[in-house]
Order: structure tokens, then sequence, then C-alpha cells
């Protein structure tokens, strides 16, 4: 519990510091262990990347499975981690929050919760939703903990192209007893602006939508959390799809020359 204490204070301090940092997204045991190698003082999981690593797509495994893979997160690293808990695996709050409990267990120091149903494919009412981020700070509260609760406004990924809608629904959230807020989609800088002019709390930019912006910008235009999604699995992935097609195209290894050294991978795990 201490430890876990430690980290959740850790990752609160970040949040309150006022200054953006990046939370890379790691996919396994291994990534997590070199991102904190060189330097990350927070990691967030990538439900995808996570998919990824089971053979599965996005959404598929089960909550078993994801705690399983929230656990082995923790305990390979000494910094937070924060849990795309993608819909908190319930369709009912009562649900969600033994699901929740059952997530805290794990050592994670925090997670983020969004308002999209993946069962019916939908987005949740704005007043549900926030009801939901309300039931879930009373489960943190009573932890003991100050674990970090992230909530997530889903619409721009889900079709609802409606920025007064993101940050109504973000507002209601943040009333809720949400610690930051999220709305991955957010495309232009200038939107980026207008949603964190309208709240207090720290929000969390997903750059993959912003490939061109700097952190100076971002930090800039009011982001104080920077992730990055499945970017790394899918960055990771793409050598090793070309290795594969030189190799049963060309009858060739050049990609050889490209390899990190083992011995520096190796390194880098034994140090942790």
């Amino acid at each position: 519990m201490t430890d876990q204490l430690d980290r959740c204070r850790q990752l609160a301090a970040l949040h309150a510091s006022g200054d953006p940092f990046i939370i890379p997204n790691p996919w396994d045991a291994g990534s997590a262990r070199l991102l904190e190698s060189l330097g990350f003082r927070a990691l967030a999981t990538t439900s995808a990347g996570f998919a990824f690593t089971l053979g599965e797509l996005d959404g598929s495994p089960d909550l078993d499975a994801k705690l399983r893979h929230c656990e082995s997160l923790a305990a390979a690293t000494t910094i937070p981690v924060s849990v795309d808990f993608e819909d908190g695996y319930a369709e009912t709050d009562s649900g969600m929050i033994g699901n929740l409990q059952r997530l805290i267990a794990t050592g994670v120091a925090g997670c983020s919760i969004e308002d999209f149903s993946r069962t019916r494919k939908t987005l949740l009412d704005q007043a549900a939703a926030a009801d939901r981020i309300a039931a879930v700070r009373q489960v943190i509260d009573a932890s003991g903990l100050p674990f970090q609760l992230t909530a997530r406004a889903e619409n721009l990924l889900r079709g609802v192209n409606d920025l007064d809608d993101t940050i109504a629904r973000l507002k209601a959230y943040e009333a809720a007893g949400a610690d930051v807020l999220y709305a991955p989609g957010v495309r232009r800088l200038e939107d980026l602006s207008a949603l964190t002019a309208e709240l207090s709390r720290p929000f969390n930019v997903l750059v993959p939508f912003l490939p061109g912006a700097t952190v100076r910008d971002l930090a800039a235009h009011g982001a104080g959390r920077i992730s990055l999604g499945a970017a790394l699995t899918w960055v990771t992935l793409k050598p090793l799809l070309e290795a594969g097609a030189e190799m049963l195209e060309r009858g060739t290894f050049s990609f050889l020359a490209d390899a990190q050294a083992g011995a520096e991978v190796q390194r880098r795990l034994s140090e942790g």
C-alpha cells in the first residue's frame, strides 16, 4: 500500500505542477521498463497496444486480462501507471464500482473512464456519464489513495464533432470530481485553447491528432498532460513488417543494420 500511495502522490504532483509532461503508453512490461529507463516520470496503458500483444483487436480483451496486464506493469516499474480503463467494463455503476476496486488493487496510480458504452456502441447521456464519474470519485475517496481519475469525453472520436458539447461534458465531469480531463480527437491548437480556457483541471491531449505540434506548442495552448495512445506500438511495428517483407520479397537482411543492440536493452532491463 505504501508503494502505491507514493506512486499516486507522484502522479498527483505531476498533474499539480503546472508543467506539461509526456506520459507515454507502453504495451507490455518490457516496453514499460525501457521507457522508465529513459527517464519518463509516469506511464499510461494503451488498450489497443495491449490488445495487440494478445493478437486481438482494441476492446476485445476482457476485464481479467486487463487486470493482469495492469498488475504486470505496476510490478515491472517503479513509477506511476495510469490505466485506460475504457468504459469500466460494465453497463451499470454498481458493476463498474466493483471493477474499479479490483483495478485499484493491482497497484496502479490512476485510470481514465470514458463516456462511451463499448457494448451498446453509443455515447452516454452527459448527466448519466457525470453521475458515473461521481460514483467513481466516491470509491476512490473511500480507498484512502490519491488515485488520479481522468474523465474522457469521447464524442470527437465517435462522430459528434461538436466542441461545445465536448466542453459541456468535460465541465460536468470536472464538477463530478475528475482530477484530469481528456477529449481524444482534438485536431487543432485553437480548439485545444478553447477547451482548456473553460476548464480548471489539467487537460490530457492525445498528440497523434496534432502530429506537428511540439511540447511547447501544446503547453502554450493549455495542455497539462500529453499522451500517445497506441502510437508507440504502431511505430514499433512498422520496422517489423518492413523487415518481414524484405526477407520474403527480396531474401535480404539489410534491416539488421538498424537493429537496437541487444546488450543495451539487457543493460536497461537489468538496471530496473
